[in-house]
């Protein structure tokens, strides 16, 4: 599938920049860097570094649930320090839902593209298309605001009620500025688009943790080709080296708790869908957030009451795709090959259909060549994204039923598109394609985590920054580790690049309890051998290194 590189969270970063280089999340960085640079002891606490005892000749077995990218960058990472490692994924393919990465992209010369600066055009409610002034007046409008809101959110979250959202600060600010009425509804209208970007509604987003929304600095590119060249380069570099089982799906994962040990020699215990029962020494989670909310009964003995409770507050988004590919690009003219295209397309909330929903889509034909096509890619979160996915989950996507189910539903706004003939064949979609992530089974019901407003009087005080600490840092002393976009730097939070980081980190830790601390792992270097293997000494493990590793 087409993407921006950081899988939707870099998409709104037009006008936005990150507050100042000591903001809240950048601060928050030196928590993660500190965790993958040194560990907790056996109880848990900070201090002397946890060190595990190796029976003379046993080489640790690592089982890694899930093959997404944090897995993938675990298992790696884990590998080239000679332990030895099982990855069970429970798909029958890698690559999970799919920036060292944007090093990577670079390196393998993916088709890139920036985000161009032309404004996004957008129709009001009554389907006009606004004049580009006016255009780019609601749109400098809404980043502005937007960036205030970090801000705000930034300098002040210790004083800001935690049921307070976001668009009750649009609300506030559009006051404050006195905006006529008719801007200011349009503006309200077009900040609904902030939820394609934490894949929910800007009325539930947090104000109080916007900050944690915070996106990697850097350049706004946009993925022109696919993610295969990159997972093809980082499997090939991993699977050679580790023990891939597909289509197996986990039920149950028994760790050891401290007051055990004496008693057993098994620290870890994987039981599968077929009932087979794998004996680990370490177990690192990276499946979705939402399959953690779904199966916290999976994990025996009960995990501690501070992941539980941070696994049910992190909130978790329904982001959804869908892509309507048509014979030509009828919505450009000749004339159009000669200017600046724009890449996004809003339309309000409109009152020319039976619903209400604001809906975005990016031009698929604004690409660079050779992948410039004609696509509509409309980007869909929470009702809308629940109503759309409905009406195609129950039909096959190979079927013209499910080709008309999705073209007569979109039909409304992509007929407001310039040159649009409903008598041409051109402007009939001949291909249509959704993401269906809310009915997902393995990502857990959703995309990625976010952060929503909630009533202190019945849930009690929430602590987002510090859940995902407590799920950061796992349970070491239950050799029980998780990783994943929802443990991700601050930073990174719902990102492909998040999720590498994640599961570099958590690898990093295993090594360094079991003794090998010289393993070099370039974030940008895929495919190196390391050519390294374990040598097992009297209580250590040490890592021969016979060539150059990947990196950190």
């Amino acid at each position: 599938t087409y993407s921006t590189i950081m899988e939707g969270r870099a998409k709104f970063s037009l006008d936005y920049r990150p507050p100042s280089p000591m903001s809240k999340a950048l601060q928050g960085y030196a928590h993660f860097k500190a965790l993958s640079n040194q560990d907790s002891t056996e109880n848990g606490h900070s201090g002397t570094m946890l060190r595990r005892i190796l029976t003379k000749g046993h080489k640790p077995r690592i089982c890694v649930v899930g093959a997404g990218v944090a897995g993938l960058r675990c298992a790696q990472v884990l590998s080239k320090g000679g332990l030895d490692v099982t990855i069970l994924e429970a798909r029958d393919r890698v690559g999970g839902r799919e920036n060292p990465i944007l090093d990577l992209a670079k390196e393998l010369e993916a088709a890139l593209m920036d985000v161009p600066e032309v404004k996004p055009t957008i129709y009001d409610k009554d389907g006009r298309l606004l004049s580009v002034e006016d255009g780019r007046h609601c749109s400098r409008l809404m980043w502005e605001i937007i960036e205030e809101a970090f801000k705000y959110s930034d300098q002040g979250a210790d004083s800001i009620p935690q049921d307070q959202s976001l668009l009750d600060f649009f609300k506030l600010k559009l006051k404050e500025k006195d905006i006529p009425a008719p801007i200011a509804e349009r503006v309200l209208n077009l900040c609904q688009s902030w939820g394609d970007y934490i894949g929910g509604d800007i009325d539930r987003q947090s104000l109080k943790y916007l900050w944690l929304e915070e996106t990697i600095d850097g350049g706004n590119v946009f993925l022109a080709s696919t993610y295969r060249a990159i997972l093809d380069r980082i499997t090939n570099d991993v699977l050679p080296h580790v023990n891939l089982q597909l289509s197996t799906k986990v039920t149950s994962i028994s760790t050891l708790i401290p007051e055990d040990s004496a008693t057993t020699t098994v620290p870890v215990r994987v039981t599968t869908l077929q009932n087979e029962i794998v004996q680990f020494d370490e177990i690192v989670m990276t499946a979705p957030l939402g399959w953690l909310k779904r199966n916290t009964n999976a994990f025996q003995p009960n995990l501690p009451q501070r992941l539980q409770t941070a696994i049910k507050n992190i909130s978790y988004g329904a982001l959804e795709k869908v892509y309507l590919t048509f014979p030509s690009a009828f919505w450009l003219s000749p004339a159009d090959e000669q200017k600046p295209k724009p890449f996004f397309n809003h339309w309000l909330a409109p009152s020319y259909t039976s619903h209400h929903w604001a809906v975005e889509c990016a031009f698929l034909s604004s690409l660079p060549a050779p992948h410039s096509h004609p696509t509509l890619l409309f980007y869909m979160h929470g009702a809308l994204a629940t109503h759309v996915t409905s009406l195609a989950s129950i039909l096959d996507p190979t079927t013209p039923e499910y080709l008309t189910a999705l073209s007569d539903f979109f039909k409304p706004y992509y007929s407001l598109l310039p040159n649009y003939d409903p008598t041409a064949q051109a402007c009939s979609p001949s291909h249509a394609l959704a993401t269906d992530w809310q009915n997902d089974e393995f990502a857990g019901g959703g995309s990625y985590s976010n952060f929503q407003i909630s009533d202190p009087e019945v849930v009690g005080k929430v602590e987002f920054d510090k859940d995902i600490e407590a799920l950061r840092k796992g349970v070491p002393e239950r050799r029980l580790w998780f990783a994943g976009e929802h443990t991700a730097p601050f930073i990174a939070l719902g990102t492909v690049t998040g999720a590498w980081w994640s599961g570099e980190g958590v690898a990093k830790r295993i090594l360094r309890a079991y003794g090998v601390n010289d393993v070099v792992v370039p974030e940008a270097e895929i495919g190196n051998e390391a050519g390294g293997e374990l040598g097992v000494e009297e209580g250590k493990v040490a890592v021969k290194r016979g060539g150059t590793g990947l990196g950190a």
